[in-house]
């Protein structure tokens, strides 16, 4: 479409790092322009800026230094975008990464949309579907199981199953088409066999992935547990043990839990957000 075409004429930048202070935030460029940006704004003793390397100089705001950095470029398509790059380090701070934002933008740069950079890198074939899922799973990882689960499926290990699968039904149709266009040749019936064998593997194949599903729900989205029971049953003191701390308030007297309280525990790896509730009676307290 025209208008997806256009925007990937513009060269677009974000704060690649969380807000808050740290020793170093990182402002990504991509697109077309980002050298040109980049030479507005740097200034470094540096003759020119060598590809995949960190060159450490100035970003300049006309005569006035805004911070030291260290930069890196990428050129087309050796980038994660497949477009031109450019990764800003400067130091940590929000004002600080916000005002470098700032410049850049002014300079000619489109603040990035949410998941714009691994968008572009989608349709630049730079990754799958699959892969750029398993990104956002990586950065939302609560657990080593679910970290592991999204790293093994960012090198590929779901993506190139479905490519196997696709390979092997689209075989299965070239056979099948062939055998509808030219139904006067006849069809062997070891080829039959063949097909038909082949069809209930890619069906096994298919239902062996589809079975992996609420896995990966679990792994990224915890498993919701209610802790429910009559007053006293001891709800509160099973939530204390099961996060390892005096997170609910534990009294003798009945009603002491008058709200829920959530929190989230890692247990065998999986993450579990467990929810304390008020006993379950009869009363006549209207709250």
């Amino acid at each position: 479409p025209r208008g997806l075409m256009a925007a990937y004429e513009e060269t677009i930048a974000a704060v690649a790092t969380p807000p808050g202070e740290g020793a170093i935030a990182l402002v990504r460029l991509s697109g077309p322009d980002s050298p040109k940006i980049l030479s507005r704004i740097f200034r470094s003793s540096s003759a020119s800026l060598h590809p995949r390397h960190a060159t450490f100089g100035r970003i300049m705001d006309g005569d006035e230094t805004i911070d030291q950095v260290l930069v890196t470029t990428y050129r087309a398509p050796a980038s994660f975008t497949g477009e031109d790059m450019a990764e800003i380090s400067c130091h940590g701070g929000i004002l600080l990464a916000a005002k470098i934002l700032e410049l850049v933008l002014r300079h000619g740069a489109r603040a990035a949309e949410p998941g714009e950079f691994s968008q572009r890198a989608f349709f630049n074939g730079k990754i799958d579907l699959t892969r750029a899922e398993a990104i956002m799973d990586i950065i939302r990882a609560r657990t080593p199981l679910a970290l592991r689960a999204a790293s093994q499926q960012l090198e590929g290990r779901l993506g190139n199953e479905i490519l196997g699968l696709r390979g092997d039904v689209f075989d299965i149709v070239v056979h099948l088409e062939a055998w509808i266009d030219f139904p006067e040749e006849g069809i062997d019936p070891a080829t039959g066999r063949q097909l038909t064998e082949k069809i209930t593997t890619a069906m096994a194949r298919t239902s062996r992935l589809l079975d992996t599903a609420d896995d990966g729900r679990i792994l990224r989205e915890g498993v919701r547990v209610v802790i429910a029971g009559l007053p006293n049953a001891g709800k509160s003191s099973l939530l204390n043990r099961l996060l390892g701390m005096e997170r609910a308030i534990v009294n003798e007297q009945p009603g002491t839990t008058r709200d829920t309280i959530e929190e989230t525990a890692c247990l065998r790896g999986i993450l579990f957000r467990l929810t304390d509730t008020a006993g379950l009676r009869e009363t006549l307290d209207p709250v």
